[in-house]
């Protein structure tokens, strides 16, 4: 238990104070292919580290994407060695599923080689997109006789409802209805990846591809796609379309002026997008896989979150065999969007207080 709190101390000293490690440039095998990676470990250390596998979600910043990276670096800080390995599909901001379970492995096998890490079981770590593939990856069982647990921030549970969420910003939990103001990237992203592969909308290549063109720019720039700064590049993507495809455009992207189209059409779109996707990747939904996990698995997620809803960990808990319930968070001090925290002392404190909990939490799960 000391043992725990002191390294969730160096923890919270290196998540504000700057980290004190060292960077190694390396490189996994994922079938035959090397695909760059990043190990970071503590400065100073002795004795065998626990080994952290962690996978980020789909943005051009890849593993370098700065939350990931200060992650990494505190919990390394803490007296770990963690392990980004590049994913170069999400990083190209397509989404096949299947390529996480192979990274994983050759994640692991990097790990096992380096002589800092200890020959304890490993920790696997997912963000966004990469949640529910870790959890998906669990089930898996010569992975999970790899693993001491699993840490899952920002995960989503049911497909269908994320992405109506992602259109509409509807979702709910346990009979009570909840809206927000969704972070249209979530949009972009599925739309740009499936909406031609929709029955019925097979010629919305070129609207599949500004939303690409919107996803990119929001990523590169590391502007959040809810921002005013996309408006004019909105427009001007909308001009370049045919009219008749301009309302399917408008479905996905409006500047931050214009009200939003018909709620039932962006549902619409979201349902057929959803169903789509199960039907070409099942793994994109990671509901049916639940039941199969058997390693400890932790959640976090933001309570304010815009691009996946809170109300998403909270299913995925309840789909969580009981055994395998290492611990659920909502924090007011974590989400994908980045743009709310709680305004308050008091409440700052509460929140801070939390999230401390549930880091110590993640550091002793391996």
């Amino acid at each position: 238990m000391l043992r725990g709190a002191l390294r969730t101390a160096r923890y919270a000293r290196s998540w504000s104070s700057g980290a004190d490690v060292v960077i190694h440039e390396t490189e996994i095998v994922r079938d035959g292919v090397r695909i760059e990676a990043t190990l970071v470990l503590p400065a100073k250390h002795r004795g065998d580290l626990p080994g952290w596998v962690a996978l980020g979600g789909v943005s051009r910043m890849g593993r370098f994407h700065p939350q990931l990276v200060r992650f990494a670096n505190a919990l390394a800080s803490s007296g770990a060695a963690v392990l980004l390995p590049e994913i170069p599909e999400w990083r190209d901001l397509t989404v096949p599923p299947g390529v996480a379970v192979p990274t994983i492995r050759a994640g692991i096998d990097v790990l096992r080689r380096r002589p800092e890490v200890g020959s304890g079981k490993l920790g696997l770590i997912g963000f966004s997109f990469g949640a529910p593939q870790v959890a998906i990856a669990a089930t898996h069982e010569d992975l999970a006789a790899e693993l001491a647990g699993v840490v899952l921030f920002g995960a989503y549970c049911c497909l269908e409802r994320t992405v109506v969420c992602q259109l509409t910003g509807d979702h709910d939990w346990a009979g009570v209805d909840y809206s927000l103001n969704p972070d249209p990237y979530g949009g972009w992203i599925v739309g740009s990846n499936y909406l031609p592969l929709v029955p019925g909308y097979e010629d919305a290549v070129d609207v599949a591809g500004a939303l690409h063109r919107l996803a990119v720019a929001a990523s590169d720039q590391r502007v959040s796609a809810w921002q005013p700064y996309h408006n004019g590049m909105i427009e001007e993507l909308r001009a370049g379309l045919p009219q008749v495809r301009r309302p399917l455009y408008d479905l996905f992207a409006t500047p931050s002026t214009v009200a939003r189209p018909d709620p039932a059409a962006r549902r619409d779109i979201a349902l057929r997008l959803a169903e789509t996707c199960r039907r070409l990747e099942p793994l994109l939904e990671p509901r049916a896989a639940l039941a199969g996990v058997r390693v400890p698995t932790r959640l976090i997620h933001g309570r304010g979150d815009r691009l996946i809803p809170f109300t998403e960990s909270l299913r995925l808990w309840e789909e969580l065999p009981a055994a395998a319930r290492g611990g659920l968070t909502i924090t007011g001090l974590f989400s994908h969007s980045a743009d709310r925290s709680p305004s308050g002392l008091a409440d700052r404190v509460r929140e801070g207080l939390i999230m401390l909990g549930a880091i110590r939490g993640v550091i002793n799960t391996a």
